[in-house]
Formats: structure tokens, C-alpha cells, sequence
């Protein structure tokens, strides 16, 4: 029997993951074995959990134990003083226990467009698997970079096998909605009443106004999303597929969100204003091809899905919004 170790296991895509394989019977003859650090999961047949941090070798050493394959999801956002301890050290001692594994099989790194700088870079053209590393200031895309680099770097050295998925923003439930939020409740960034200032910001939340993001040039933006329920796809796709091996996949929807499309799609669908705001930032367009010709994944979300799904969707009492790191 397969086993597969999560790590950063209640974050979205683990949890996501987790439940959709532990519900579904897409594949009954896998355990999930998921590593949890701060929070916990609920308890499922077929799930076992290890609590500690893979900065911890030890930790690391006992998470691996009989697990054939690995879902690395476990990350740090702009949090300096752990991205290293996380990211680096515990990426290397993850790989140092598959490298020496009789029982492991494949590894497979969720990785980020921020590796490629997304939109704070101009890209003239789309950017394919193929695009020079170029992470953003920060420590978060650094991290990212380093990542795919070090897993790269085991193929070379000790032939492992894995893969990386390098996907945009990730989205699900209403969180494309509290991306254009003006309010503190903004989901991630830019924060658009940092832009506007909070007196037009508040005016701007009672008229239920979304912010059209344009670039320097005045031009809308287009940017880059994925939906949790695909991103879940591609990684039940690259699961033990021959041609996933040593490669890095664009997990993305077919083409990027044009927040002109967006401000269009709100005001004839539920008559909603939007404000255009200029930023620093610049269009792309991630090229999915390679996903789609080696392994046969298709995005089911598009646009108006991506929409509809997110404002459409109606939280439970037991399920409020958080926000579990910082940007």
C-alpha cells in the first residue's frame, strides 16, 4: 500500500488533498500520513498524524518512516526569523530521508510563480518552465527559488525522482471575493485601502466597488490564479506518472485573470462599480502546455467559474475567514 506524507498538512492544499483522498475512493489503496505543526486535523480512516516541525531532523526522520511518496507543501511567507529553519533546512532533511529510504518512491514540491517573479517583473512573453529564476523582494519568493533548486539539485546528484508544481495564487472557497476587498478583511495583496487611503476606501466598501488593478502604464493587469480543486488534479496526475519524473510543471488556469474581465463580469452580473488603480505591477501570462502534454491535466475553472464559485459561496458558522500568515 502507497503512503503518502503530507506536509503543511492543514494548509489549504494539504487539508484539500488530504480530504478529497481520504473521501473520495480515487485512491483506495492509499494511507495518508500528514505532518502538522502548530494546528490539527480531524481524525479519518486511513490517516495518521506526526506532530512536529521539519526543521527538526528527528521529526523529519519519523515523518518518513515506510512513506513511499511526499507532498511537500509545508512553507513560510514573509516570516524571516523561520523562512531558513522551514524552507531550507527542512526541505534538505526531508530529501537527505527519501534519499536514503528503502520504501520511498517519489517526491513532489508545490511550488510558486513567485520563483519567477510573477507580476513584479515585466514578461513580455509567456513564461514557461523554461524562464530563469527571478524571485521578488522578499524572503517568501527567495525561498521558493531555493526550493525548486535544491530539489533539482538531488536529481542530478542521486537520480530521485520527483516533480515540482510551480502554481500562482492559489484559490477556494470566496477567496477571489476578499481579494478585491477594500476593506481589512483584503485577502492577501495588494492591500487596496493602503492605495486609496481609508476615507475612500470605506466609501468604496459601502458602494460594493472592486478595484480594477492596472499597470504603470494605465493597462489592466493580467495575473495569474489556480484553484485548489485543480491544483488537487495536477497532483493526483503527476502521482506515480512516468513522465512526471525530474520536471517542473505551470499548474494554472488556461489563461490569466484580466481584471478588466473581472470589473466587466461584476457590473453586468451583479451591476457592482469598480475603481481603476494604477500599481507598480505587470502582466503575465503562465504557460500550462507542458502539464497538459505530458500529463494530460486540464484547469476546470475559468473565469466566470472562478467568479460565480467565489461569490456564490457561503461560509459556515464553524468556518470563519483567517488569515494564517502575514501578506
Amino acid at each position: 500500500m502507497r503512503q503518502i506524507l503530507v506536509t503543511g498538512a492543514t494548509g489549504k492544499v494539504g487539508r484539500h488533498f488530504i480530504e478529497r483522498v481520504l473521501q473520495s475512493g480515487e485512491l483506495p489503496d492509499v494511507k495518508i500520513r500528514a505532518l502538522c505543526h502548530n494546528r490539527l486535523l480531524q481524525p479519518y480512516a486511513r490517516l495518521e498524524v506526526v506532530q512536529g516541525s521539519i526543521s527538526d531532523r528527528a521529526v523529519a526522520h519519523k515523518a518518513l518512516d515506510g512513506v513511499t511518496h511526499v507532498l511537500h507543501c509545508a512553507t513560510c511567507k514573509e516570516t524571516p526569523d523561520d523562512i531558513i529553519d522551514v524552507s531550507v533546512k527542512g526541505l534538505f532533511w526531508l530529501l537527505e530521508e527519501c534519499r536514503t529510504s528503502p520504501a520511498f518512491q517519489q517526491f513532489i514540491l508545490l511550488g510558486g510563480d513567485c520563483a519567477v517573479g510573477h507580476f513584479f517583473y515585466p514578461h513580455p512573453v509567456p513564461v514557461t518552465e523554461q524562464q530563469k529564476h527571478s524571485a521578488y523582494p522578499g524572503c517568501y519568493a527567495l525561498s521558493k527559488v531555493l526550493e525548486e533548486v535544491m530539489l533539482e539539485q538531488y536529481f542530478i546528484q542521486y537520480g530521485l525522482n520527483g516533480c515540482c508544481l510551480r502554481a500562482p495564487w492559489i484559490m477556494g472557497k470566496d477567496d477571489f471575493k476578499y481579494t478585491l476587498s477594500f476593506g481589512e478583511d483584503v485577502f492577501g495583496g495588494p492591500r487596496w485601502r493602503d492605495l486609496v487611503g481609508p476615507k475612500r476606501a470605506n466609501a468604496y466598501c459601502k458602494s460594493g466597488a472592486v478595484p480594477l488593478m492596472l499597470d504603470p502604464d494605465g493597462r489592466p493587469v493580467k495575473r495569474n490564479f489556480v484553484h485548489v480543486s485543480d491544483l488537487a488534479d495536477a497532483i493526483l496526475k503527476a502521482l506515480d506518472h512516468p513522465k512526471a519524473r525530474q520536471q517542473t510543471f505551470n499548474i494554472c488556469m488556461d489563461e490569466p485573470v484580466d481584471y478588466q474581465q473581472v470589473a466587466d463580469y461584476l457590473r453586468q452580473t451583479r451591476g457592482l462599480p469598480s475603481v481603476g488603480i494604477k500599481t507598480p505591477y505587470h502582466s503575465t501570462w503562465l504557460d500550462n502546455s507542458k502539464a497538459k502534454f505530458l500529463l494530460g491535466w486540464r484547469p476546470r475553472f475559468d473565469l466566470k467559474r472562478l467568479i460565480e464559485e467565489a461569490w456564490t459561496y457561503q461560509r459556515e458558522a464553524a468556518d470563519p475567514r483567517h488569515i494564517w500568515y502575514p501578506g
